[in-house]
């Protein structure tokens, strides 16, 4: 699938048309390259939510901030399970919070112009046993006009860390009216890490996304 057609869930939850909260302290990303290497995994995991937090799913982020994510991500790596995706972990509901590419979830509607005009509400992704993927952005538009956009679609694991998702397409809902629009869409994205709190993936790409449970 296109980058810009995969509709994820990562928004953080919010007021219906909430302006974009301050971001913390830069000095968040100041710990040593030493922590990385003797963390346990927990203390990775508060570490890269603490990375991800107020930035606008990464929109707000310098590039060698988004380095700093992807070196704990790449960190987190070592302690994945040894076959993600016949982990029952990864079922859930979860909201996208980062995206190192952060027009690739939501396409359009999270460009620069997307959001100037869409302010996202919530980016979630439900992972339904035994294969069923549900994607929604949900919106305000001008202010004033809520609605969502939402894929759902089947997913198959092509090994035991990668799957692939084939999507229909997509449905928009504004107020009552519900317009469905395009083709399908298809995504593979690496699980390279998960436990009880977050989820890392890694699409086709090289894009790196933060997951974290509802």
């Amino acid at each position: 699938m296109r980058a810009g057609r995969w509709v994820t869930p990562w928004g953080t939850k919010t007021s219906p048309c909430p302006s974009l909260e301050p971001r913390l302290p830069l000095e968040r990303f100041s710990c040593s390259g030493s922590l990385l290497c003797h963390s346990c995994p927990c203390d990775l995991v508060s570490l890269i939510v603490i990375y991800v937090t107020q930035t606008d799913r990464g929109v707000l982020l310098t590039s060698d901030e988004h380095q700093k994510v992807a070196e704990v991500a790449q960190e987190l790596r070592k302690f994945c399970v040894d076959k993600p995706v016949k982990c029952p972990l990864i079922f859930g509901e979860w909201d996208v919070v980062y995206c190192s590419v952060p027009t690739s979830p939501g396409g359009g509607y999270r460009s620069a112009l997307g959001r100037l005009i869409l302010k996202t509400n919530e980016m979630i992704q439900v992972v339904q046993a035994p294969d069923t993927v549900r994607n929604k952005v949900s919106f305000c538009a001008f202010g004033f006009f809520k609605g969502q956009v939402v894929l759902e679609g089947k997913l198959k694991a092509l090994d035991d860390k990668w799957i692939q998702v084939i999507f229909e397409p997509p449905i928009l809902t504004i107020g009552a009216f519900d317009y469905k629009y395009g083709g399908q869409s298809e995504v593979k994205l690496e699980i390279t890490y998960v436990d009880e709190k977050i989820r890392l993936g890694k699409g086709s790409r090289g894009s790196v996304f933060v997951f974290q449970r509802r």
